[in-house]
């Protein structure tokens, strides 16, 4: 990773963000802009803070590491909405910033008095970002939803399955954090945006809708589909042989390999008899092509776990993708967390908790020259009120504490 200069400031250096969002879609956004070097300020109620610091946690004096994991490098204060002062206070802060964005549920952030319309008068320059299960145009538009619920109405559920078996949801939360990454894309146009116009804007993303557009592929095989309903190929490719998970030695639960040889390179094939020391492979009339191999793909399948079962599932990538054809070790979150070309990368990083004490988080992918955040520990709930009250509001400590007994922060 570069190290941070005066040369090299972030990319968002200076961009201030209030983030009103809460478990995962939206956090998962704010937390890519602070990555990126936006200064993020999580808003809060000062109760408890955000459902997701204390609905998951194993501790009850500790933040879940679900929200650490989703609240690195950014900021936390606290306001009471329900109150008129708490409605002033953040008045005043959306007259600071350039993005505010929320995801409570349909309609809540309107009735408390903060719309579009409202914030537009109040920052002309402030984007404002909305995410929502369902969009507000279409007939679910009231309905709660969470990530399962976007992966079921979305497409990313029914198309993941083994075949002829019910629909299964995929692990990765992808209904979450999926459409936080799209909201990030589209605040960051409309900041490029601004710099020509001037003004702000709003930005809406509705979680059916952003699993809609992950599922491209299955619905451009769909599409292609003269009649029915394409069928479900759990961890097969329809078509292509060899694709799919083998088993590796000792043949334990997460013991597997994926192995594909692409239909639009017939070389794959060949170059995996050669590493599997199965040449004769090749000279099987049943397997001379793609079509051949899918239709006798016990075969196939036969011949490569038979040599998949002499070998670890670190082995069999090491030759397999040496070898120059597709192949991945199905690795599990321990072993990921434990990485250590994923720590040496900073993929994996250990961060200092200011009450787990030290925590190993995953990072940002994206590497860019001239833009590098160094990962910091999820706010404490609250941690920061005297510190953006004050420098970004002008707002003495004694009245900030004032604001703490009369229950305002």
């Amino acid at each position: 990773m570069n190290a941070v200069t005066p040369d090299t400031l972030p990319a968002l250096n200076g961009i201030k963000v209030l983030d009103l969002t809460q478990f995962e879609a939206g956090p998962s956004c704010t937390e890519a802009l602070a990555w990126l070097g936006a200064t993020v300020v999580k808003v809060e109620e000062p109760k408890r803070g955000e459902p997701g610091r204390w609905g998951f946690s194993n501790r009850p004096d500790a933040d879940a590491h679900y929200f650490i994991f989703y609240n690195l490098n950014k900021q936390s204060v606290t306001c009471n909405l329900k109150s008129e002062e708490g409605k002033a206070l953040l008045t005043r802060l959306i007259g600071e910033v350039d993005i505010v964005i929320e995801n409570m549920a349909p309609g809540t952030f309107a009735r408390l008095g903060f719309d579009f319309d409202t914030i537009h008068k109040i920052n002309p320059r402030a984007i404002f970002a909305q995410v929502k299960g369902f969009s507000p145009k279409s007939p679910h538009k009231d309905y709660l939803a969470f990530d399962m619920i976007a992966q079921a109405t979305g497409g990313t559920m029914g198309v993941n399955g083994p075949p002829g078996e019910p629909p299964i949801k995929p692990g990765p939360t992808i209904g979450d954090t999926g459409t936080g990454m799209l909201c990030c894309i589209g605040i960051l146009g409309a900041l490029f945006q601004r710099v020509t116009t001037g003004k702000g804007q709003h930005i809406q993303i509705a979680m059916r809708d952003a699993m809609i557009n992950y599922c491209r592929t299955p619905m451009s095989r769909q599409s292609a589909l003269d009649e029915g309903v394409l069928p479900r190929a759990g961890n097969s490719i329809i078509g292509t042989s060899p694709g799919g998970l083998y088993a590796c030695k000792p043949g334990g639960t997460d013991d597997y390999c994926y192995i594909f040889a692409s239909r639009g390179n017939e070389e794959h094939w060949s170059r995996l008899a050669n590493a599997i020391g199965r040449a004769d492979l090749l000279d099987d009339p049943r397997l001379k092509t793609g079509e051949d191999r899918y239709e006798n793909k016990e075969v196939v399948d036969g011949a490569i776990t038979e040599w998949t079962m002499q070998h670890t599932k670190e082995e069999v990538m090491e030759i397999v993708a040496s070898a120059k054809v597709p192949c991945g070790a199905v690795y599990n979150t321990y072993e990921l967390l434990n990485d250590s070309d994923l720590h040496d990368r900073g993929m994996m990083t250990k961060i200092d908790h200011p009450v787990r004490g030290e925590v190993t988080v995953s990072g940002w992918p994206v590497n860019m020259s001239e833009s590098h955040v160094p990962i910091k520990s999820s706010p404490l709930h609250g941690a920061d009120n005297e510190a953006i009250y004050g420098e970004w509001l002008g707002i003495p400590a004694d009245e900030v504490k004032a604001m703490r007994e009369n229950g305002v922060i």
